[in-house]
């Protein structure tokens, strides 16, 4: 048994028990299980009909899980072989909607943690979506756009029988950009002989995408921030803010926080981190790593002056009001909370899925840090993904400025969700318990109306 699941109540510890059982290895899925249940105890003892009809273990298993392998010729005519996950985990609520990340790491216990956290997050949108996630092992950095096409094209002369817009939405994820979504469409649409725009999220402007999607990450998780600072009468004006990473939901984070008067004064990549106390300048980080796809450290280069390079170092070693990790999963540890709480954090966002460990989330909540889980305050992404759905399907396309304040109001919703579950449970100001409840009670009333599904 995890050494985590001494959280989690006795009633549930059966179904926790039975997941390591069956999916034996799966660190990252039994830590997002485990993260889970480990609030719903409250919500079981209130309503003992989610443990009598099973709903617990029914939700913990997903409907569909799809392995298949990819073959593809590189530029040199060799055969490569990769490996393709979609993760088809809950439809409760409406068609699978999830990313599709192409990432050496991709294992299918990444897919299916991915696509646990998936459900709830939708779910807490309000919007009607299920969850899944997908993805590969294929590594698209320093591949040619031949190479990235030919793969894509592979991958999705598997995938393609699977997907439909009432059936499963894929979008992009870590190492999947408007580029592969072209290539990917374009073969859904080659193979179906039909241009189902809404298929695939994340597409281009010309082509059916949605104003204000590649923004939307980064900045629903500075919209929830603000809300977070709100309700405790503060802002966002004014406050020293750190970012992980340096992709796209990094970017558009900062971009977001810099507009409402934060000062972001770092972020990282793989190599290290970067420190600008003048703040990001986020014009020239764009073109580093969106046009030149380069590495943190021509920032520094560039900028010069009072901008320093830390190489392979923490960016949770640089003092902040707020932070917000962007990056990876399992990225800010139980150390880097403690260091960030000394130097006096006072909001934790996260951008990223998972990307603090139950150590540091532990760490932040006794130390009476507001933190906001990935699955509330990174939910920005999938719901403007199901706003472009919703465009697709009435042939329609919103402006930027009406698309974002869609987003801003969704946003809001989730946080009024979310403080009010806790509240209703008599755990204020408890962001995990409150999205973690929340989520839940909304799949699991479907799946209970549905009957055995």
């Amino acid at each position: 048994m995890s050494s985590h699941s001494a959280r989690i109540s006795s009633t549930l510890k059966g179904a926790y028990e039975d997941v390591l059982r069956r999916n034996p290895g799966e660190h990252e899925f039994h830590q997002s299980v485990d993260e889970v249940l480990g609030s719903l105890g409250p919500v079981v003892e209130r309503h003992p009909h989610y443990v009598d009809e099973r709903v617990i273990e029914r939700l913990c298993e997903p409907e569909r899980q799809i392995i298949f392998r990819v073959p593809w010729t590189d530029d040199s005519g060799k055969v490569q072989i990769n490996r393709g996950f979609r993760v088809e985990y809950s439809s409760a609520l409406g068609p699978y909607k999830g990313g599709l990340r192409f990432h050496p790491s991709v294992l299918l216990g990444t897919v299916k943690f991915l696509g646990f956290e998936q459900i709830f997050k939708n779910a807490l949108t309000g919007l009607p979506i299920g969850g899944g996630k997908g993805g590969s092992d294929f590594d698209p950095k320093g591949r040619s756009d031949a190479e990235v096409m030919r793969f894509c094209q592979s991958f999705m002369t598997e995938l393609y029988r699977h997907l439909g817009e009432y059936t499963d939405v894929p979008a992009g994820d870590i190492g999947v950009g408007g580029r592969e979504i072209g290539y990917l469409f374009g073969q859904y649409k080659r193979i179906t002989n039909r241009y189902e725009a809404g298929v695939l999220t994340g597409k281009g402007l010309t082509w059916g995408g949605s104003q204000a999607r590649t923004e939307a990450t980064g900045y629903g998780t500075v919209y929830f921030a603000n809300e977070m600072a709100k309700h405790v009468d503060r802002s966002l004006d004014g406050q020293r803010v750190v970012v992980s990473g340096s992709g796209n939901v990094a970017i558009y984070a900062i971009e977001k926080a810099s507009e409402m008067g934060g000062t972001v004064v770092a972020c990282s990549d793989s190599s290290g981190y970067v420190v600008d106390e003048a703040g990001i300048d986020v014009q020239l980080l764009r073109d580093i790593k969106e046009v030149r796809r380069g590495r943190i450290i021509e920032y520094a280069e560039a900028r010069a002056g009072n901008v320093s390079f830390v190489e392979r170092g923490s960016v949770w070693d640089v003092p902040c009001d707020v932070a917000m990790p962007c990056a990876t999963q399992n990225e800010l540890d139980e150390a880097a909370a403690t260091t960030l709480i000394r130097n006096g954090v006072q909001i934790v966002a996260e951008g990223a899925n998972m990307p603090s460990t139950q150590g540091a989330v532990r760490a932040f909540q006794q130390a009476g840090v507001l933190f906001g889980p990935g699955k509330a305050a990174n939910a920005g992404g999938v719901a403007t993904s199901s706003l472009e759905m919703q465009q697709n399907a009435s042939r329609d396309s919103w402006s930027f400025e009406r698309t974002d304040e869609r987003l801003g109001e969704i946003m809001r919703n989730i946080h009024e969700s979310v403080v009010t579950t806790a509240e209703d449970y008599d755990r204020p100001g408890d962001y995990v318990f409150g999205a973690n409840a929340a989520g839940f009670t909304r799949v699991a009333d479907a799946m209970l109306a549905m009957g055995v599904i």
